[in-house]
């Protein structure tokens, strides 16, 4: 019982290698019985400054559609203790800092790359920030070549 995941945090983000480490995350959880999954989507309102307030209620509702829609399907897979959760500000920070830390996590899982390169690029990825401040464990996924 020592080496369970009991509160596992699903970062997402709309892309490809996400949606994998999203995935994986539920089979993590469904071996690790009675844990809780979060599944969470990190708008960032820095990207969003220079663009008008219709354009961020657009991301917001896209977010929403994928947190829940991630949701439902982890329920559909035998998940009972589901929850979506989506905020603002900077994912690097906000998903160790705040969100790991509210839900007390003791793995998070994210994509090697999202959907940013710019940002990548510029300061280093999520997944990177996430790997050098969490203070749990962290699986980083790769989305295998051929899907």
């Amino acid at each position: 019982m020592g080496n369970q995941y009991k509160s596992i945090l699903a970062a997402v983000d709309g892309s490809k290698e996400a949606e994998y480490a999203f995935r994986k995350s539920i089979d993590i959880a469904k071996r690790n019985k009675g844990s809780k999954l979060t599944i969470v989507n990190v708008l960032n309102t820095h990207a969003y400054k220079s663009f008008d307030r219709s354009t961020l209620d657009r991301a917001q509702q896209q977010a929403e559609e994928l947190v829940n829609d991630n949701k439902a399907e982890a329920q559909s897979k035998g998940l009972t203790d589901v929850k979506a959760v989506i905020e603002y500000g900077s994912p690097k920070t906000m998903i160790t800092n705040e969100v790991a830390d509210f839900i007390d996590a003791d793995l998070i899982v994210c994509g090697a790359t999202g959907l940013n390169a710019v940002e990548r690029f510029i300061t280093g990825s999520v997944s990177g920030a996430i790997v050098r401040s969490a203070k749990c464990d962290v699986l980083v996924t790769r989305k295998p070549e051929q899907l």
